[in-house]
């Protein structure tokens, strides 16, 4: 039998190769954006140029659309209250604000150790922000640095040396160990205060209420916790023992025992926040206890309006602190039409991006208007 020519055969192998390369694409759906980055032909505008970030794909995407919820967030806080949503607030003294949206803020203790510690300052300083959920570390590193600093390092320096020297590392960072003795000589007087309050005027200590006191104590204006206290904003810590200031409360019990820290009460008082919520915004740098901690209080509304997420962990493992957006949907912890971003990202570097496109904007007009 004769065989087919040459060149009928390369023709169908060629058909067959291009058929199976150039896939004939469907329509996309009208309005699809395109992938464009920034032009510095145009001259250097950083505005401009995190705006570009929203088309330029990746990270860099997801960083636009957490600018974007953000917004969103502080949109909501412009539309007035109505005189009954006034009313339910005022039924609980702790609620001081009156915005349309609560934005809860988390964050853990790394953010406190770096330079992040002004961003989140700045935040607390001109009330953009209702509720605050943290660790021990995010307490203590505040009020350890109003006695003294915390220097820049190197990641590699070797942990036998700093321990033999004296010195604790954070990543690329240094802390004196001297810097928590300063802390337990100026933290043990307020403890023997609390407990003699609790003893003689039956106060309730909470961890909320002992940050407060802690914050007005400090009396410093580069405090994130001065301010808080200053204008009323709650800062709950659920693991208040876990750090150096339950190193200090457990020295503390050998000496003086008897204080008593309810965490039930701050709980109720959380979730209250979130229930009276007229809408609310979650912005969570980090994962593990604080994450969870506002995602739950907002299941008790069934579910935050507006969410943004920003870490480097992964879903992979199944852990709370690498799960994306959509898992918590699935627990009703944010709604089912809210639009969350996740940034996966880390947070020295780009939280005070976010903050400036967005938070630091939002209050220069307002100070523009006024």
């Amino acid at each position: 039998m004769a065989s087919p020519p040459k060149e009928k055969s390369c023709s169908l192998i060629e058909e067959l190769a291009r058929n199976a390369v150039l896939v004939h694409s469907a329509s996309l759906t009208p309005g699809t954006s395109t992938v464009k980055g920034y032009d510095f032909n145009n001259g250097l505008d950083y505005h401009e140029l995190f705006k570009t970030m929203r088309y330029s794909g990746f990270q860099a995407t997801n960083f636009g659309l957490a600018v974007e919820e953000i917004k969103k967030m502080l949109d909501q806080r412009n539309i007035p209250l109505a005189e009954d949503q006034i009313d339910n607030m005022e039924q609980d003294e702790f609620i001081k604000r009156k915005y349309s949206c609560s934005i809860f803020l988390g964050y853990t203790s790394n953010m406190v150790s770096c330079g992040i510690r002004d961003t989140i300052r700045y935040l607390v300083q001109h009330k953009l922000v209702d509720c605050i959920v943290t660790t021990a570390g995010g307490v203590e590193e505040d009020l350890i640095k109003c006695l003294a600093p915390t220097y820049l390092g190197c990641f590699s320096y070797d942990g036998r040396i700093l321990r033999e020297k004296g010195f604790n590392r954070i990543g690329n960072l240094i802390v004196p160990n001297d810097n928590y003795c300063l802390f337990e000589d100026w933290v043990m007087p307020r403890l023997d205060t609390m407990l003699d309050e609790q003893v003689k005027q039956g106060t309730l200590w909470t961890p909320s209420k002992i940050i407060t006191r802690l914050g007005e104590e400090i009396n410093n204006e580069e405090s994130i916790y001065y301010w808080a206290a200053k204008n009323k904003i709650p800062v709950f810590c659920p693991a208040l023992t876990d750090g150096s200031l339950g190193d200090m409360m457990f020295f503390h019990s050998f000496k003086k025992p008897g204080l008593v820290i309810d965490i039930l009460a701050d709980l109720k008082k959380l979730n209250t926040i979130s229930l009276k919520a007229v809408t609310s915004g979650m912005i969570i740098i980090g994962g593990g206890l604080i994450k969870h901690h506002i995602c739950n209080a907002n299941l008790m509304r069934n579910g935050a309006d507006f969410a943004v997420f920003l870490n480097t962990s992964s879903d992979f493992d199944g852990s709370d602190s690498g799960a994306r957006p959509d898992e918590a949907i699935s627990w009703g912890k944010i709604r089912k039409d809210a639009n969350p971003v996740k940034v996966y990202a880390e947070a020295s570097l780009i939280f005070p991006l976010l903050v400036g496109e967005t938070f630091v904007r939002y209050h220069m007009s307002r100070k523009d208007n006024n």
